[in-house]
């Protein structure tokens, strides 16, 4: 895999919908989002967050007080919903507001509601507001979409502490970008430099073993 060409790759596009496909086993799509938020700068505009029951119940949601040190403002608008519709609704609500630095919403599983013309829905308005929009899908499957950016996510073990090795050091991730409007897809380990609210690329994961997840849709795909 050509390392460089990724590192010289543009980043996402901020002003769209990306889609975010990772496991109920661990926390590694909420830490990526945050991840990404916090580099591209949200700390002087709340975010708005909005959860299925079953994702709330199964995940928890990101508390205020370690928002700051992603990078991003601690006065977090949460939402909780019981349907998929109506999480929807809520996330092209919030992308009208312009107090808002970015609209997440966590879905569980394959939702009906979830479909070609609701992504497209939100991926217009965040086009039109200039607003990010992210669309964490657990345990979901990658069906239609018409969003501009389509990650599947990983946990990794954390980078060594500098100084402290007992320690966990910066968060890191497997992430693979299969789907892109703007840029060709690639798979490489991402690092967030917590410190100085950074993300660095790296060379793909050699402990994919360590980051393997139960989803059939992706033991289908390790057995292919």
């Amino acid at each position: 895999m050509n390392i460089q060409a990724i590192r010289s790759a543009p980043p996402y596009r901020e002003a769209a919908l990306c889609e975010l496909f990772t496991s109920s086993r661990d926390a590694a799509g909420i830490g990526f989002v945050l991840a990404r938020l916090g580099a591209a700068g949200t700390a002087n505009k709340p975010i708005l967050w909005a959860q299925d029951r079953m994702t709330l119940l199964e995940l928890g949601s990101p508390s205020p007080r370690g928002l700051a040190g992603w990078g991003v403002a601690p006065d977090m608008i949460r939402v909780c919903v019981s349907r998929t519709a109506d999480l929807l609704w809520t996330m092209e609500e919030g992308l009208k507001c312009a107090d808002v630095s970015a609209v997440v919403g966590e879905v569980w599983g394959d939702a009906p509601a979830l479909g070609f013309t609701a992504t497209k829905r939100l991926m217009m308005r965040a086009e039109k507001s200039g607003i990010p929009a992210w669309l964490i899908r657990v345990n979901g499957s990658a069906d239609l979409s018409a969003a501009g950016e389509r990650w599947r996510v990983q946990a990794l073990p954390s980078a060594p502490h500098p100084y402290d090795t007992r320690a966990p050091g910066d968060p890191r991730w497997s992430a693979e970008l299969f789907r892109a409007r703007w840029r060709k897809p690639g798979e490489w380990a991402e690092r967030y430099n917590v410190a100085a609210h950074r993300l660095h690329l790296d060379s793909a994961p050699a402990d994919r073993a360590l980051a393997a997840v139960s989803s059939p849709e992706w033991k289908r795909r390790a057995a292919g």
